[in-house]
């Protein structure tokens, strides 16, 4: 309408009527200020009435939501820092073209201007960022939670990467089964030699035998703490290399009273030696659990082989310790014989997939059976004068069934969790010399306190 009013007023064709135009003009409601003028009028220079916010009458149910925005407000970040011009805080080209504005995670003041301030060019830069240590706590340094399952797509490509050919198809649990992991003509000569030197140090005296087992136990402790440097660890080496290597000394001499002392030692030690480095970042508590670890697992639970023999050393029993160490390393080698020799041929259900997809349940049962028979068939030979009992023998067998599995088993998942296949390669056909003794570590003990209850001898 407005419109018409004007076009007829430039032609000149009739005249306008003025109240009727007022009434037609552009008013807000009861709080307006007045009809706002025509645009064709000239600007009379005044400013418009600022009407009191609703606060400020004691109106609750019109809250001016800006007055919130203070200083304490929060602050809008961007990922990407923008360079900033001193002048204006506008980022402009060589064209003079305004780009983007500057740095958003400023307080919103200073970007605004309102406090005054003109940003400056020499902001101070952010504090670096701490890059973490070897280890930290609550992390793993071998990503396993991040690790797809044995012969998953990760493990296949990155093993297509690495050999730049295309990687083969995923190893199952049957096909590992089958082909065992092993080099078997290498592993049953390398097992006729060990069995040659253990029978030969039992024949002649048993500290030969103890000595034999401080060299076992101590290139096993030295895989042990050399994998997990390897992998990033950083563990009191010397402290837990002494400590495995003196457990067994001090079993064999002193008796069982001593092995809480030495663990008792060498946590102190190791503790201690933690203190002299520069910072936390040293990470003295993971550092510390996985030598602790290292010297129970392989330092005192290998120790109750010296214990065994110890018993050799009483003159009412002197052939209990060599003949009980003896028939315990026996069963122990059946039942891994056992195990793979039937796994191989018939194993179809793996016991841990993710563990190890060789071991089986069939080849579990096979070397169980294996481990009874031959023990039974050694008490029927009259090989031992002091275990002459077939029940004594057969609980025997049963106790080694199973624990020397659980130990392979639980070596297979430490070995998993370092993505490792072996922890060494001195034993050819069997890896490491902690590849080859990981199930005595567990039936060892089994077997110590089995016979303290079966033979009042041991007592």
């Amino acid at each position: 309408m407005s419109d018409d009013i004007w076009r007829r007023r430039e032609r000149g064709d009739e005249p306008v009527d003025e109240s009727a135009d007022e009434e037609r003009r552009l008013r807000f409601g009861p709080n307006d200020t007045g009809p706002l003028p025509h645009w064709t009028e000239p600007a009379t220079g005044e400013l418009p009435k600022v009407q009191p916010s609703a606060s400020s009458r004691g109106d609750d149910d019109d809250v001016d939501v800006w007055s919130s925005f203070t200083s304490d407000s929060p602050v809008w970040r961007d990922d990407a820092p923008v360079s900033r011009d001193p002048s204006g805080g506008i980022d402009r080209d060589a064209t003079g073209e305004v780009g983007a504005p500057y740095d958003l995670s400023e307080p919103f003041e200073r970007r605004s201007g309102a406090t005054g301030e003109v940003p400056s060019p020499d902001l101070p830069p952010p504090p670096p960022r701490r890059e973490p240590g070897r280890i930290m706590i609550g992390t793993d340094p071998s990503g396993a939670e991040r690790r797809n399952p044995p012969g998953g797509p990760r493990r296949r490509a990155g093993a297509q990467q690495r050999s730049g050919r295309p990687a083969g198809p995923a190893r199952t649990p049957e096909r590992a089964a089958r082909t065992g992991g092993r080099n078997l003509p290498a592993a049953v000569l390398t097992g006729v030699v060990l069995a040659a030197a253990f029978i030969a140090a039992i024949l002649w005296r048993p500290i030969a035998v103890i000595a034999l087992i401080v060299v076992v136990l101590g290139i096993a402790s030295f895989e042990y703490f050399g994998k997990v440097t390897e992998k990033g660890y950083r563990p009191a080496i010397a402290t837990g290399l002494a400590a495995c290597v003196a457990a067994p000394l001090a079993a064999y001499w002193l008796g069982a009273e001593t092995l809480p002392l030495v663990l008792a030692l060498a946590f102190v030690a190791g503790s201690a030696s933690f203190i002299g480095a520069k910072s936390v970042e040293a990470g003295p508590l993971p550092n510390m659990a996985i030598t602790t670890m290292g010297v129970t697992w392989i330092g005192l639970l290998g120790s109750y082989a010296a214990l065994i023999l110890r018993w050799s050393n009483e003159p009412v029993a002197s052939d209990l310790g060599t003949d009980t160490l003896l028939l315990a390393v026996v069963g122990i080698v059946a039942n891994d014989i056992g195990a793979m020799f039937v796994g191989s041929a018939a194993g179809r259900t793996p016991l841990r997939a993710w563990i190890s997809p060789s071991k089986t349940v069939e080849g579990l049962i096979g070397g169980a059976v294996m481990t009874i028979v031959v023990l039974l068939v050694v008490g029927i030979g009259d090989f031992s004068d002091t275990w002459t009992s077939t029940t004594d023998l057969l609980l025997l067998g049963v106790v080694i069934a199973v624990t020397a599995p659980l130990g392979d088993l639980v070596e297979s998942m430490f070995k998993r969790n370092l993505d490792v296949k072996d922890f060494g390669s001195l034993i050819t056909g069997h890896g490491g010399v902690l590849d080859r003794f990981d199930g005595f570590l567990f039936a060892l003990p089994a077997a110590y306190y089995l016979t303290l209850v079966l033979l009042p001898l041991a007592g």
